[in-house]
């Protein structure tokens, strides 16, 4: 007498599948791909999580119960083929985040090195390196780390809001700088320092006499 072994897989048959206890559980393979799994899994609702603001929380909820939807949805010739194909999506998940974390960190240095290389970013730190009264807060020598901001240039103008930590032997702060491009020449209208520790800011902001100084003509 045969038996048919698949004669309890009831994948693929909509809400009459009977879902095996054993595949109840978290998919991360669904959670991190979630638009891409559910296409290829036949699981149309994972495409919800392109829903402004309801699709974060939608992907959670594609993760929890991304197993259960896929078993109904699709024909599966057993539970270890649904298991081993479930993580195989997994990987690839961790693979392309991974590779999304890594790219978007070599973006974000590549953005502050172009920064730092900045002529706004330079008369900051030669400023910042002259003040005395910086010097007695947080000592000398002031090292100084990678800025954030923005630098918008077209042609001869530009205009510069940048951020940067400044650190010495006797304390640390942050540097706020506003600066402008005229006839291909940059100056610094706005600066500041605040100390760490204690939130005093020192205005560092050129007086009209110092742009010369400041490399303008």
């Amino acid at each position: 007498m045969d038996i048919d072994v698949n004669s309890s897989n009831t994948s693929g048959q909509g809400l009459a599948s009977q879902v095996p206890p054993e595949i109840r559980r978290w998919n991360w393979g669904a959670f991190l791909l979630n638009w891409i799994w559910g296409i290829g899994n036949n699981v149309l609702l994972a495409l919800l999580v392109f829903v402004p603001f309801f699709g974060f929380i939608w992907m959670f909820v594609v993760g929890a119960r991304g197993n259960e939807w896929a078993w109904r949805n699709k024909r599966w010739d057993s539970v270890a083929h649904f298991q081993a194909t479930q993580r195989r999506w997994a990987r690839w998940g961790v693979v392309v985040c991974v590779a999304f974390i890594a790219l978007a960190c070599l973006g974000v240095l590549g953005i502050g090195r172009l920064l730092k290389d900045s002529e706004a970013y330079k008369l900051a730190q030669l400023r910042l390196d002259a003040d005395t009264r910086i010097a007695e807060i947080i000592g000398q020598p002031i090292s100084t780390g990678f800025p954030m901001g923005q630098i918008h240039i077209s042609g001869p103008r530009g205009t510069a809001s940048l951020s940067f930590s400044a650190e010495g032997p006797k304390g640390s702060g942050t540097v706020f700088v506003e600066a402008t491009k005229d006839l291909g020449v940059w100056k610094i209208n706005r600066m500041a320092f605040e100390e760490d520790s204690t939130g005093r800011r020192i205005d560092l902001s050129p007086e009209p006499s110092d742009d010369r100084e400041d490399g303008t003509v």
